[in-house]
């Protein structure tokens, strides 16, 4: 099964990767907002000016306005003029703003400094003022200016056309009398002069400004603050803090699910394994708990399958026993009653056939045995094993069924391993047999060693596995469609009963060519000694086959 490793990495990858455009959406946010509250405020700050002026040239006749702006214009240190309200230069919602009364600012563009807008109270007339930097000059002629339009009506008028100003404008705008709060002794002497006074707070950088009326009334515009945007390094510093938090709660969630998963995981590789007991503690009723409760139901459903099918496969080799045994003793009775010739032949050949099926029954016994074994019951009786005498044990065995082949022995003298001689044995013979059944002239049997693991090869000069077949081979009952089947005559058991004993040794089975002989190699790997597990620490056996390739 493949690991959750690599999957909830990639989870992982994706989640800081999120993270990082957050903080990339969070920074180009704030240097949105600051864009956007400079705007306001430069709107704000522009908005009584601008709707003075334009009242202003609003009382001109319209034949005298342009004379009134040039007049203007060096007076202010401003480019002011009027201009058609479809102007290419404002969008749908700059003009949206003009039709509400407001103040539009823009940027010059090439032009060094900005544009203001402003549509005149009663025209269709666009008042346009530009501006490249401003100075002290300005807000005092503009305060001169304000003073001016209040006095052009009479005293009693004065505070309802302030009023009026100051209502469609944002800027701060006062009209009093006495002495304005705050002023030193020398402001207050310039404003009783008629002067117009600015005041700048030290401790807050807030400007404001004064002038007195005739009738001894005082105007104010301000206290003006400057424009603050907001810092982006602190602003940084807290979002970058703020997602290593959600990062780590992020971690953390996802550190518990991955954990639950590889459980999970863990399980059903014991299950592929073979070990069919095995089943996931199911500590929570949430949606991995339910799959919990299903995996286990299907684990226990298909244990109980495997293990009928195991049952009834013993049963029957079982059970075919008693029955091969009365066939045999009848055909011996039949062929002491006979002395046909052919009768003898035929009843030759039915015996051959019969010990044949009673090969394949202990063939499949022995799979079963193999296959139904757990962690708790090892078909393994492990000692210190010398390979090169149980491979010369195997040469012995096997030489008199193949008297027209030459087998043979190389590599190290001494091969030492933990194994059960038995099955390791059977592994080896099991290699040896197939090997000869598919040779021409030789099978070699190479010993060889590392200092982790033992390797028992049987080579042959036969015509080889294709390597889309090599996985193939080692299923039980698996028998090729090629000229190396078609000669043996097995069963499809013998390489599935090597793959489960290499797994239950820890090892593996690898198919290759031979380099030798150019028929098949066959390669048994299992380490030199086998480990100690406690039945907590004891590892899934892996799969007991490779491809060479």
């Amino acid at each position: 099964m493949r690991s959750t490793g690599g999957a909830f990495l990639r989870v992982y990858l994706a989640l800081f990767a999120a993270l990082l455009v957050i903080f990339a959406l969070g920074l180009l946010g704030v240097s949105l907002l600051n864009d956007t509250r400079a705007q306001q405020y430069r709107e704000r700050l522009t908005s009584a000016p601008m709707a003075l002026l334009s009242a202003l040239v609003e009382a001109q006749p319209e034949d005298k306005r342009d004379a009134w702006l040039r007049e203007y214009e060096d007076d202010l240190g401003m480019g002011l003029a009027l201009s058609d309200t479809e102007m290419p230069a404002l969008g749908y919602w700059d003009r949206r703003r003009l039709d509400d009364g407001g103040t539009v600012v823009k940027s010059a563009g090439s032009e060094a400094g900005w544009r203001l807008y402003k549509r005149l109270p009663q025209s269709d007339s666009m008042l346009v003022v530009h501006f490249s930097e401003l100075s002290e000059k300005q807000p005092q002629r503009l305060m001169a200016l304000l003073r001016l339009w209040l006095e052009q009506v009479p005293s009693e008028e004065r505070e309802a056309r302030f009023r009026q100003l100051r209502d469609v404008t944002s800027l701060n705008m006062g009209l009093g009398s006495g002495t304005p709060a705050g002023l030193s002794a020398s402001q207050r002497e310039q404003l009783n002069a008629g002067n117009v006074v600015m005041s700048l707070a030290p401790e807050r950088l807030d400007l404001s400004l004064y002038a007195q009326l005739s009738d001894g009334r005082w105007i104010s515009a301000g206290p003006i603050q400057p424009f603050e945007p907001i810092p982006r390094m602190p602003i940084a510093i807290v979002m970058i803090v703020m997602l290593v938090m959600l990062g780590v709660i992020f971690y953390l969630i996802v550190r518990r699910l991955e954990s639950r998963l590889q459980r999970l995981e863990r399980a059903a590789s014991r299950i592929a394994a073979g070990h069919l007991d095995t089943r996931v503690s199911v500590d929570s009723g949430d949606y991995l708990g339910q799959l919990g409760h299903a995996f286990n139901a299907m684990a226990a459903q298909v244990q109980a399958v495997l293990s009928a099918q195991q049952d009834l496969m013993r049963a029957v080799s079982h059970e075919f026993r008693t029955p091969v045994a009365r066939i045999r003793f009848a055909l011996q009775m039949v062929e002491d009653m006979s002395e046909s010739p052919v009768i003898k032949r035929q009843l030759k050949e039915v015996d051959s056939d019969i010990e044949s099926l009673d090969k394949l029954i202990d063939e499949i016994l022995t799979y079963a045995r193999l296959e139904s074994a757990t962690d708790a019951a090892l078909p393994l009786e492990v000692v210190s094993l010398e390979c090169r005498e149980m491979a010369e044990e195997v040469i012995t065995t096997v030489t008199p069924l193949h008297p027209n082949l030459t087998l043979s022995i190389q590599g190290v003298d001494e091969l030492w391993v933990e194994a059960d001689p038995r099955s390791l044995k059977r592994a080896l013979q099991n290699l040896v047999v197939n090997a000869c059944w598919h040779a021409h002239e030789k099978v070699i049997i190479e010993l060889s060693s590392d200092d982790k693991q033992a390797s028992l090869s049987v080579e042959d000069d036969g015509p080889g596995v294709s390597p889309r077949d090599r996985e193939k081979i080692f299923k039980p009952f698996a028998r090729l469609d090629t000229s190396r089947t078609r000669r043996s005559g097995g069963y499809g058991l013998g390489l599935a009963i090597v793959a489960k004993i290499m797994r239950w040794h820890y090892g593996q089975v690898i198919v290759d060519t031979s380099p030798h002989l150019g028929g098949a190699s066959f390669r048994l790997v299992l380490p030199h000694v086998m480990p100690d597990y406690t039945d907590s620490e004891r590892p899934v056996p892996t799969d007991a086959t490779r491809d060479g390739n």
